[in-house]
């Protein structure tokens, strides 16, 4: 395993993967970057350096040997919804698609460019809010309530109708503002694509529809909610419900 710290308020990210060239580019091109960097080679060193760190995003390679980057990734988002940008070989359509469902928030084939890699984790990073660097101040109304549901905006925190807080992604959470805050309007995917990622981020296959996807099932558990999230077909998706600004 190969370990760097930087001294300060630094985002913490844990890189996973089991080519030592890679995790040592990675190290070196994120620290000079303004990261504080872990790199490990599998699984079994990710599960036991997380107990000792405060991470704010993940690296996953997920073509790991023995416990795959998939089955690491089923094991995180059972207790943590820490951002998850994937690493895939090309041509590896299924285990993305996969990674996405488990709640990854991004991915890049390999071969990649550093930068392109630098580019999406900081996409990510803010969107998830994780560190005072990176958060946004919030604007206008700090929540907004929908069907008995309340998006807190200052806490970016998603609470149902019992006052429960549903954990989200950082892609979950941004996607349902991005629906609430145009509630009955359709969005399409390119739209939702241009809101959340940016076109300069390049095309994301499936993401869309699986986060929509994923959303649905916090949206109606129990069965509530079940036409919360409606598909327009040929067009894309539309949040049909009234919203109160608080």
């Amino acid at each position: 395993m190969e370990t760097a710290s930087i001294s300060g308020p630094l985002p913490h990210i844990l890189v996973v993967d089991d080519d030592r060239e890679t995790r040592e580019l990675l190290a070196r091109f994120l620290e000079r970057h303004r990261f504080r960097v872990t790199a490990v080679r599998d699984a079994r060193e990710a599960r036991r350096v997380w107990a000792m760190g405060n991470f704010h995003l993940i690296v996953l390679d997920l073509m790991l040997p023995g416990e795959s980057g998939l089955d690491f990734a089923r094991w995180l988002r059972g207790f943590s919804e820490v951002p998850v940008v994937m690493l895939t070989a090309m041509g590896e359509e299924t285990d993305r698609i996969v990674g996405l469902e488990l709640g990854a928030d991004d991915y890049l084939p390999k071969p990649f460019n550093p930068r392109e890699l630098l580019a999406r984790m900081r996409a990510v990073l803010r969107r998830a809010g994780d560190t005072p660097e990176l958060r946004p101040e919030p604007q206008g109304p700090r929540a907004l309530r929908f069907s008995g549901w309340t998006l807190e905006l200052t806490r970016r925190r998603l609470l149902n109708p019992e006052g429960v807080e549903v954990p989200l992604t950082g892609g979950e959470y941004e996607l349902l503002v991005a629906l609430v805050e145009r509630a009955n309007r359709v969005l399409t995917r390119d739209m939702l694509l241009d809101l959340l990622r940016g076109r300069q981020a390049g095309p994301f296959d499936r993401a869309i529809d699986v986060a929509v996807s994923r959303l649905r099932r916090k949206l109606e558990d129990n069965g509530r909610q079940a036409n919360l999230i409606k598909t327009v077909r040929g067009g894309g998706y539309v949040l049909a419900a009234e919203v109160e600004r608080a």
